[in-house]
Formats: C-alpha cells, structure tokens, sequence
C-alpha cells in the first residue's frame, strides 16, 4: 500500500516525485480541492489537454477521469499520459459507444456527427467535430443549416443547442451525466426562493436548465442574474461578479476555484450532494502510487488517435467566438 506522509508534507512529496518523473500534473474542476492545489494547472478537460500538449514535459498525469485523460493523449501522442485510477469512468460518457454511433450514422445519411469532448477516444474517431459547453451553439451553427446534425451525448446540452439555434434537424442522443441530471428544477425553484437576491450560475448540463431558462421568462428570475455558463465560463464570470451570494449549479468541485477567483463572494451549490464519485476516486494515495510507480498508464491505438484527432482540430479550426471550454 502507498503511504502518504502527513498533510503536512503532502503536497511536497507530489511536486519531488513530479520533478523526479518530468511530469506535468493536471487536474479536472471536478476534483477534490487537495488535488486541485497540487496541481500545476487546474481547468476543463480540453484545455488541461491542450496545456499538456504544448508542454515540455515527457510524462502528463490527468487528475480526471478516463476520456480525459485519453483526450491528452490523442493531442499529445509521444507523451506517456498517467492517471491515477484507470477505473475512473464517466457516465456520461459511458452513455454511447463506437458502435451505437456508427449505427446511428447508419439511419442518418449525410449528417454531420458533432461529439461532446465528453466521449471516449472511440466516439471521438467516429465524428466530424468535437464540442464543448461553451462553443456547441456555435459549432453546431457552423453546419450549413440544411445539413442534419447529429449531436451526442448530453440530451440537456443538445437541447440548450436546438433552443438557442432554433435547428429542427438536430438530433439528439438522449445520454446524461447523472450528477448534472440530478440537479432537479424543483432544488433550484427551491433554492432561488430561498435567496432571491442570490446571482445564479447553471452549467448547460444540467437538468435543471430549461426550468431556469423558463423561471426566467415568466420573471421569476431576474434574466441580469441568471448565467446558463461552462465551467470556464463561470470562472470568468466569477472574478467580476459584485454579487453577495452566486448559486452554483454544477458538480461541487467546482466551488473551490470559484472561491479562489473571488473570495469576496460566497459561492453555494444548488445541490451540495451533486459529487461525482468517478472524480473522487482520484486520492492522495493514489496521485503518489501514480508517480512513484508510473500507474496507471492511458494508451489509445495510433489509427484511432489520428482520427479523433482531427474532429478535435477541425472544431478548433473553426475558430468561433466561444471560449474554448468544457
């Protein structure tokens, strides 16, 4: 079993084994707040994996879960890419295989496949263009408007796409993160109830976001403080808001780095059991087993590499407005 020293020394065993392994450390949102500030970067899963791919280091540990850590390495193939448990799926991702989409693609002739990077290397190989929360819309309006659009996985993504598009050849896979889901729209008419005065953040995953959209317009929510936003879209939004209190709707994790952005406002989750046990499987013990024995390491077929890759540069190719972010 690996020991892992007092709190104390903690943080300063990862950054010697790291310095030992010439080994980048990132690390999701999501993740626990301890291995958020080991971390060396901190963000969504794309641009984590786009930082690993520009970086000098020969060894990228994801703090994350599996797609991610795949992602960097479709992006940084000549990099050895770890991550601290191989297990740590996602069930959003987990809610389409390579083989359903190909079957799907097989009703749906001559329609464009836009994938959520939320998807596995697989999934990733068998589309045209990769998404994120924050450019979906746009990416998905860079298809020529008479083109079908299959968009996957997320059915609460894809409907805040086709509402802002007004798209009725989108189609959509009804695929879910189950800790996004289960942000109810009645915890949030509870809890905007409860502090009315309160900004509120929703990331577009939730299933709560067409009750707040519809909250909205019947003036139930202020539209000036009610933000649908990526995670990196509420940072940025973090660090300027004037607002007493924020509601977050969105993983838990994520409260940590709104704090830090803006420690003058008091951040709250809509719902403070929305943690995603595949993000909390990542641990110290197991971030120091990972750099001490090179565990566990992420491979993906170099064929099936190339091809997810080019979906992931076609969307960045495109160059659309939205910030590149999950």
């Amino acid at each position: 079993m690996t020991q892992v020293p007092t709190s104390g020394t903690w943080q300063e065993e990862v950054r010697r084994l790291a310095a030992q392994r010439d080994a980048l450390i990132v690390a999701h949102n999501y993740q626990a707040p301890q291995i958020q500030d080991v971390a060396d970067h901190v963000g969504d899963s794309l641009a984590l994996s786009r930082i690993a791919a520009t970086s000098t280091a020969s060894t990228i540990v994801f703090a994350g879960v599996h797609f991610m850590a795949e992602t960097a390495k479709i992006l940084a193939p000549d990099r050895t890419v770890l991550i601290p448990d191989a297990a740590a799926g996602c069930s959003l991702a987990d809610t389409i295989t390579a083989e359903q989409l190909r079957a799907w693609k097989a009703e749906h002739p001559g329609a464009v496949v836009v994938s959520y990077v939320n998807t596995s290397a697989a999934v990733k190989a068998e589309s045209d263009l990769c998404c994120t929360s924050a450019n979906a819309v746009d990416i998905v309006a860079s298809v020529p408007r008479s083109t079908p659009v299959l968009f996957l996985p997320d059915m609460f993504l894809g409907a805040h796409v086709q509402r802002l598009t007004g798209r009725e050849n989108l189609h959509i896979w009804m695929g879910e993160c189950h800790v996004h889901a289960d942000i109810s729209p009645a915890q949030l008419r509870e809890r905007v109830q409860a502090e009315p005065d309160a900004e509120l953040f929703v990331h577009p995953e939730c299933g709560c976001t067409t009750s707040a959209l519809w909250m909205v317009s019947q003036g139930e929510l202020p539209a000036e403080r009610t933000h649908v936003l990526s995670t990196g879209g509420m940072l940025e939004r973090a660090a300027h808001t004037t607002a007493a209190k924020v509601l977050v709707a969105t993983e838990t994790g994520m409260l940590h780095q709104l704090r830090q952005a803006n420690p003058r406002t008091q951040f709250e989750a809509v719902n403070p059991r929305a943690v995603c046990p595949y993000m909390r499987m990542t641990t110290p013990a197991k971030l120091l087993r990972c750099l001490r024995e090179g565990v566990d390491e992420v491979t993906v077929d170099p064929g099936l590499a190339a091809r997810a890759r080019r979906a992931v540069e076609a969307m960045i190719a495109i160059g659309t407005p939205s910030r590149v972010a999950e």
